[in-house]
Protein backbone atom coordinates (compact mmCIF):
# COMPACT_ATOMS: atom_id res chain seq x y z
CA UNK A 1 0.00 0.00 0.00
CA UNK A 2 1.58 3.48 -1.09
CA UNK A 3 2.92 4.89 1.96
CA UNK A 4 1.81 8.63 1.10
CA UNK A 5 -1.99 7.48 0.34
CA UNK A 6 -1.85 6.22 3.72
CA UNK A 7 -0.64 9.70 5.28
CA UNK A 8 -3.42 11.58 3.16
CA UNK A 9 -6.02 9.46 4.97
CA UNK A 10 -4.57 8.58 8.61
CA UNK A 11 -4.21 12.19 9.72
CA UNK A 12 -3.67 11.00 13.35
CA UNK A 13 -0.84 8.67 12.34
CA UNK A 14 -2.26 5.83 13.69
CA UNK A 15 0.39 3.82 11.22
CA UNK A 16 3.28 5.21 13.33
CA UNK A 17 1.47 3.73 16.60
CA UNK A 18 1.21 0.74 15.29
CA UNK A 19 5.24 0.31 13.74
CA UNK A 20 5.93 1.38 17.20
CA UNK A 21 3.97 -1.62 18.70
CA UNK A 22 6.78 -3.75 19.58
CA UNK A 23 8.20 -0.97 21.45
CA UNK A 24 5.70 -0.48 23.36
CA UNK A 25 5.56 -4.19 24.74
CA UNK A 26 9.06 -3.72 25.86
CA UNK A 27 8.41 0.06 27.76
CA UNK A 28 5.38 -1.48 29.26
CA UNK A 29 7.03 -4.28 30.83
CA UNK A 30 9.58 -2.12 32.17
CA UNK A 31 7.54 0.92 33.30
CA UNK A 32 6.40 -1.71 36.15
CA UNK A 33 9.57 -3.05 37.04
CA UNK A 34 9.82 -2.17 41.08
CA UNK A 35 6.19 -2.71 41.52
CA UNK A 36 4.45 -5.10 43.34
CA UNK A 37 1.78 -6.14 45.82
CA UNK A 38 1.80 -8.38 48.74
CA UNK A 39 0.16 -11.50 49.70
CA UNK A 40 -1.86 -13.81 47.68
CA UNK A 41 -5.05 -12.62 46.68
CA UNK A 42 -8.55 -14.92 46.98
CA UNK A 43 -9.65 -13.55 43.35
CA UNK A 44 -8.35 -10.77 40.86
CA UNK A 45 -10.25 -8.03 39.27
CA UNK A 46 -9.74 -6.26 36.20
CA UNK A 47 -11.96 -3.30 36.19
CA UNK A 48 -12.19 -0.86 33.05
CA UNK A 49 -14.31 0.11 30.32
CA UNK A 50 -13.41 -0.30 26.61
CA UNK A 51 -9.99 -0.57 25.27
CA UNK A 52 -8.91 0.23 29.19
CA UNK A 53 -10.35 -3.26 29.80
CA UNK A 54 -8.47 -5.17 27.24
CA UNK A 55 -5.79 -6.06 29.53
CA UNK A 56 -7.93 -8.06 31.31
CA UNK A 57 -9.43 -9.93 28.04
CA UNK A 58 -6.18 -10.84 27.40
CA UNK A 59 -4.81 -11.97 31.06
CA UNK A 60 -7.63 -14.25 31.14
CA UNK A 61 -6.81 -15.70 27.66
CA UNK A 62 -2.97 -15.91 28.60
CA UNK A 63 -3.81 -17.62 31.90
CA UNK A 64 -6.86 -19.76 31.21
CA UNK A 65 -5.52 -22.70 34.08
CA UNK A 66 -4.45 -19.64 36.27
CA UNK A 67 -4.86 -20.71 40.41
CA UNK A 68 -6.48 -17.76 40.95
CA UNK A 69 -9.73 -16.80 39.67
CA UNK A 70 -9.69 -13.49 37.40
CA UNK A 71 -12.57 -11.37 36.68
CA UNK A 72 -13.23 -8.49 34.69
CA UNK A 73 -15.94 -5.58 35.36
CA UNK A 74 -16.99 -3.25 32.84
CA UNK A 75 -19.40 -1.27 35.25
CA UNK A 76 -19.75 1.54 37.90
CA UNK A 77 -20.11 -1.36 40.26
CA UNK A 78 -18.09 -4.09 41.82
CA UNK A 79 -19.33 -7.36 42.37
CA UNK A 80 -20.29 -8.49 46.19
CA UNK A 81 -17.53 -10.79 46.14
CA UNK A 82 -14.80 -8.01 46.37
CA UNK A 83 -13.56 -7.59 49.44
CA UNK A 84 -9.82 -7.08 51.12
CA UNK A 85 -8.54 -10.52 49.75
CA UNK A 86 -9.22 -9.41 46.14
CA UNK A 87 -6.54 -7.69 44.14
CA UNK A 88 -8.39 -4.71 41.66
CA UNK A 89 -6.33 -3.80 38.97
CA UNK A 90 -8.34 -0.19 38.15
CA UNK A 91 -7.70 0.52 34.40
CA UNK A 92 -8.68 4.34 32.44
CA UNK A 93 -6.22 4.85 29.80
CA UNK A 94 -7.43 8.50 29.87
CA UNK A 95 -7.99 8.07 33.77
CA UNK A 96 -11.35 9.59 33.97
CA UNK A 97 -13.47 6.78 32.49
CA UNK A 98 -16.49 7.94 34.66
CA UNK A 99 -17.54 4.44 35.52
CA UNK A 100 -14.03 3.31 36.23
CA UNK A 101 -13.40 6.22 38.87
CA UNK A 102 -16.81 5.21 40.20
CA UNK A 103 -15.24 1.54 40.72
CA UNK A 104 -12.07 2.76 42.21
CA UNK A 105 -14.68 4.69 45.13
CA UNK A 106 -16.07 0.97 45.67
CA UNK A 107 -12.94 -0.69 45.59
CA UNK A 108 -11.82 1.63 48.08
CA UNK A 109 -14.94 1.35 50.00
CA UNK A 110 -14.73 -2.33 50.19
CA UNK A 111 -10.68 -2.25 51.52
CA UNK A 112 -8.79 -4.40 48.47
CA UNK A 113 -5.97 -4.36 47.54
CA UNK A 114 -5.61 -1.45 44.50
CA UNK A 115 -3.89 -0.84 41.56
CA UNK A 116 -4.32 2.26 39.65
CA UNK A 117 -3.09 2.32 35.89
CA UNK A 118 -3.82 5.07 34.01
CA UNK A 119 -1.85 7.86 32.21
CA UNK A 120 -3.35 10.41 33.79
CA UNK A 121 -6.91 12.24 34.88
CA UNK A 122 -9.08 11.83 37.82
CA UNK A 123 -7.78 8.45 38.71
CA UNK A 124 -3.97 9.54 39.23
CA UNK A 125 -5.12 12.52 41.43
CA UNK A 126 -7.35 9.59 43.43
CA UNK A 127 -4.29 7.35 43.44
CA UNK A 128 -2.07 10.41 44.84
CA UNK A 129 -4.51 11.93 47.66
CA UNK A 130 -4.97 8.45 48.84
CA UNK A 131 -1.69 7.30 48.49
CA UNK A 132 -2.84 3.96 46.23
CA UNK A 133 -0.42 2.13 44.07
CA UNK A 134 -0.36 4.02 41.19
CA UNK A 135 1.30 3.24 37.62
CA UNK A 136 1.44 6.02 35.05
CA UNK A 137 1.83 4.88 31.40
CA UNK A 138 2.63 7.39 28.19
CA UNK A 139 -0.19 9.06 26.68
CA UNK A 140 -1.55 10.20 23.81
CA UNK A 141 -2.99 7.06 22.64
CA UNK A 142 -6.50 5.88 21.15
CA UNK A 143 -6.93 3.20 24.62
CA UNK A 144 -7.43 0.15 22.46
CA UNK A 145 -3.94 0.59 21.55
CA UNK A 146 -2.27 1.65 24.28
CA UNK A 147 -2.93 -2.62 25.61
CA UNK A 148 0.52 -2.98 25.18
CA UNK A 149 1.03 -0.86 28.41
CA UNK A 150 -1.50 -2.04 30.22
CA UNK A 151 -1.26 -5.33 29.80
CA UNK A 152 2.25 -5.77 30.74
CA UNK A 153 2.02 -3.46 33.63
CA UNK A 154 -0.42 -6.20 34.92
CA UNK A 155 2.19 -9.24 34.40
CA UNK A 156 5.36 -7.27 35.41
CA UNK A 157 3.39 -6.64 38.97
CA UNK A 158 2.09 -10.19 38.71
CA UNK A 159 5.69 -11.71 37.95
CA UNK A 160 7.32 -9.15 41.15
CA UNK A 161 4.74 -10.06 43.47
CA UNK A 162 5.74 -13.79 42.69
CA UNK A 163 2.57 -14.62 40.97
CA UNK A 164 3.82 -16.35 38.01
CA UNK A 165 6.88 -17.90 37.03
CA UNK A 166 9.64 -15.16 35.31
CA UNK A 167 8.69 -13.66 31.98
CA UNK A 168 11.38 -12.00 31.04
CA UNK A 169 12.72 -13.96 28.42
CA UNK A 170 8.77 -14.54 26.91
CA UNK A 171 8.84 -10.86 26.55
CA UNK A 172 11.97 -10.60 24.56
CA UNK A 173 10.94 -12.84 22.22
CA UNK A 174 7.89 -11.73 21.93
CA UNK A 175 9.31 -7.97 20.50
CA UNK A 176 11.56 -9.96 18.28
CA UNK A 177 9.04 -11.97 16.81
CA UNK A 178 6.20 -8.44 16.47
CA UNK A 179 9.06 -6.86 13.96
CA UNK A 180 9.24 -9.44 11.41
CA UNK A 181 7.71 -7.55 8.13
CA UNK A 182 5.62 -10.87 7.53
CA UNK A 183 3.12 -9.30 9.78
CA UNK A 184 2.05 -6.17 7.16
CA UNK A 185 2.27 -8.14 4.38
CA UNK A 186 -0.93 -10.80 5.82
CA UNK A 187 -2.45 -7.90 7.12
CA UNK A 188 -2.53 -6.28 3.30
CA UNK A 189 -3.85 -9.59 1.71
CA UNK A 190 -6.51 -10.10 4.38
CA UNK A 191 -8.07 -6.45 4.08
CA UNK A 192 -8.11 -6.85 0.35
CA UNK A 193 -10.26 -9.76 0.77
CA UNK A 194 -13.11 -8.46 3.14
CA UNK A 195 -13.82 -5.35 1.33
CA UNK A 196 -17.01 -4.99 1.01
CA UNK A 197 -17.17 -8.07 3.65
CA UNK A 198 -18.47 -8.37 6.68
CA UNK A 199 -16.08 -9.88 9.51
CA UNK A 200 -17.34 -12.58 12.02
CA UNK A 201 -14.27 -13.42 13.94
CA UNK A 202 -13.96 -17.01 15.64
CA UNK A 203 -11.47 -18.67 17.95
CA UNK A 204 -11.02 -21.04 21.20
CA UNK A 205 -12.80 -20.16 24.33
CA UNK A 206 -9.80 -20.30 25.69
CA UNK A 207 -8.26 -17.56 22.61
CA UNK A 208 -11.19 -15.14 23.37
CA UNK A 209 -9.51 -12.48 24.33
CA UNK A 210 -7.63 -11.88 20.66
CA UNK A 211 -10.85 -13.29 18.61
CA UNK A 212 -12.87 -10.20 20.65
CA UNK A 213 -9.81 -7.62 19.87
CA UNK A 214 -9.85 -7.98 16.19
CA UNK A 215 -13.84 -7.71 16.44
CA UNK A 216 -13.52 -4.00 18.03
CA UNK A 217 -10.77 -3.13 15.90
CA UNK A 218 -13.16 -3.39 12.54
CA UNK A 219 -15.59 -1.33 14.96
CA UNK A 220 -13.56 1.07 15.94
CA UNK A 221 -10.76 1.45 13.50
CA UNK A 222 -12.70 0.35 10.50
CA UNK A 223 -15.75 2.10 11.50
CA UNK A 224 -17.97 -1.29 10.52
CA UNK A 225 -20.22 -3.91 12.12
CA UNK A 226 -18.31 -7.04 12.84
CA UNK A 227 -19.02 -10.09 15.17
CA UNK A 228 -16.98 -12.28 17.26
CA UNK A 229 -18.09 -15.84 19.09
CA UNK A 230 -15.90 -18.66 20.42
CA UNK A 231 -15.78 -22.57 19.80
CA UNK A 232 -17.70 -24.88 20.94
CA UNK A 233 -20.24 -22.77 21.86
CA UNK A 234 -20.85 -21.47 18.96
CA UNK A 235 -22.19 -25.19 17.40
CA UNK A 236 -25.12 -24.93 19.73
CA UNK A 237 -26.84 -21.67 18.64
CA UNK A 238 -24.89 -19.15 16.38
CA UNK A 239 -23.97 -21.55 13.40
CA UNK A 240 -27.27 -21.96 12.64
CA UNK A 241 -27.63 -18.88 11.12
CA UNK A 242 -25.67 -19.78 8.19
CA UNK A 243 -28.99 -21.13 7.01
CA UNK A 244 -31.13 -18.07 5.69
CA UNK A 245 -27.57 -15.67 4.88
CA UNK A 246 -28.84 -11.89 4.82
CA UNK A 247 -25.28 -10.55 4.67
CA UNK A 248 -21.94 -10.59 2.51
CA UNK A 249 -20.08 -12.10 5.61
CA UNK A 250 -16.29 -13.20 5.47
CA UNK A 251 -15.41 -15.96 8.63
CA UNK A 252 -11.69 -15.79 10.13
CA UNK A 253 -10.83 -18.45 12.10
CA UNK A 254 -7.60 -17.83 14.46
CA UNK A 255 -6.37 -21.15 15.51
CA UNK A 256 -3.85 -22.83 17.64
CA UNK A 257 -1.62 -26.13 17.73
CA UNK A 258 -2.80 -26.22 21.18
CA UNK A 259 -6.27 -25.93 21.09
CA UNK A 260 -7.93 -29.36 22.60
CA UNK A 261 -8.50 -31.68 19.74
CA UNK A 262 -12.13 -31.73 19.75
CA UNK A 263 -12.32 -27.78 19.24
CA UNK A 264 -9.85 -28.60 16.69
CA UNK A 265 -11.89 -30.92 14.85
CA UNK A 266 -15.08 -29.25 15.10
CA UNK A 267 -13.32 -25.41 13.74
CA UNK A 268 -12.71 -27.95 10.34
CA UNK A 269 -16.04 -29.17 10.12
CA UNK A 270 -17.54 -25.89 10.69
CA UNK A 271 -15.51 -24.37 8.22
CA UNK A 272 -16.27 -27.17 5.67
CA UNK A 273 -19.96 -25.94 6.34
CA UNK A 274 -20.10 -22.70 5.68
CA UNK A 275 -17.96 -22.70 2.71
CA UNK A 276 -20.60 -25.29 1.24
CA UNK A 277 -22.80 -22.12 2.17
CA UNK A 278 -20.73 -19.41 -0.37
CA UNK A 279 -19.02 -17.88 2.82
CA UNK A 280 -15.28 -17.38 2.23
CA UNK A 281 -13.18 -18.26 4.56
CA UNK A 282 -9.79 -17.31 6.51
CA UNK A 283 -7.30 -19.09 8.95
CA UNK A 284 -5.06 -17.44 11.67
CA UNK A 285 -2.40 -19.81 12.69
CA UNK A 286 -0.78 -18.77 16.00
CA UNK A 287 3.20 -19.00 15.85
CA UNK A 288 5.95 -18.10 18.08
CA UNK A 289 8.32 -19.45 20.57
CA UNK A 290 5.86 -19.02 23.58
CA UNK A 291 2.43 -18.37 24.27
CA UNK A 292 3.03 -14.35 25.08
CA UNK A 293 4.05 -14.41 21.35
CA UNK A 294 1.57 -15.98 19.93
CA UNK A 295 -1.27 -13.91 21.49
CA UNK A 296 0.33 -10.93 20.92
CA UNK A 297 1.17 -11.28 17.81
CA UNK A 298 -2.17 -12.75 16.54
CA UNK A 299 -3.79 -9.91 18.34
CA UNK A 300 -1.10 -7.41 16.07
CA UNK A 301 -1.87 -8.61 13.37
CA UNK A 302 -5.58 -7.96 14.12
CA UNK A 303 -4.96 -4.49 14.22
CA UNK A 304 -3.29 -4.17 11.08
CA UNK A 305 -5.81 -5.82 9.38
CA UNK A 306 -8.30 -2.87 10.40
CA UNK A 307 -6.04 -0.52 9.79
CA UNK A 308 -5.60 -1.19 6.10
CA UNK A 309 -9.19 -1.96 5.85
CA UNK A 310 -9.68 1.49 6.65
CA UNK A 311 -7.11 3.16 4.76
CA UNK A 312 -9.29 0.69 1.97
CA UNK A 313 -12.10 2.48 2.66
CA UNK A 314 -11.21 5.90 3.02
CA UNK A 315 -11.69 6.16 6.52
CA UNK A 316 -9.34 8.00 9.32
CA UNK A 317 -9.00 4.61 11.90
CA UNK A 318 -8.48 7.25 14.31
CA UNK A 319 -11.36 9.10 15.28
CA UNK A 320 -14.32 7.70 17.04
CA UNK A 321 -16.98 9.90 16.40
CA UNK A 322 -20.41 8.82 17.32
CA UNK A 323 -18.90 7.15 20.78
CA UNK A 324 -17.70 11.15 21.56
CA UNK A 325 -20.89 12.08 20.25
CA UNK A 326 -22.65 9.86 22.90
CA UNK A 327 -20.60 10.78 25.68
CA UNK A 328 -20.45 14.45 25.13
CA UNK A 329 -24.75 13.37 25.31
CA UNK A 330 -24.56 12.00 28.62
CA UNK A 331 -22.95 15.13 30.29
CA UNK A 332 -25.78 17.46 28.89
Amino acid sequence: MDEKEIQNIDKDNMYQVLKDFPLQIQQGWNIAEKIKVTGKPKNIVVTGMGGSCLPGEILKSYLPDYDIPIFLNKNYFLPSYVGRDSLVFVISYSGNTEETVNALSEARKKGAQIVVIASGGKLKKIADEHKLTLVEVPSGLQPRFAYGYLFLVILRIMQNSGMIENQDEDVKKTVVVLRKDIFKERAEELAEKLIDKIPIIYSSTSLRAVSYKWKINFNENTKILAFQNVFPELNHNEMNGYTHLKGNFHVIIIKDDEDYIRTKKRMTIFKSIVKQRGVETTEIGLSGPNRLSKMISAIYIGDLVSFFLAIKYKQDPTPVQIIEEFKKKLVS
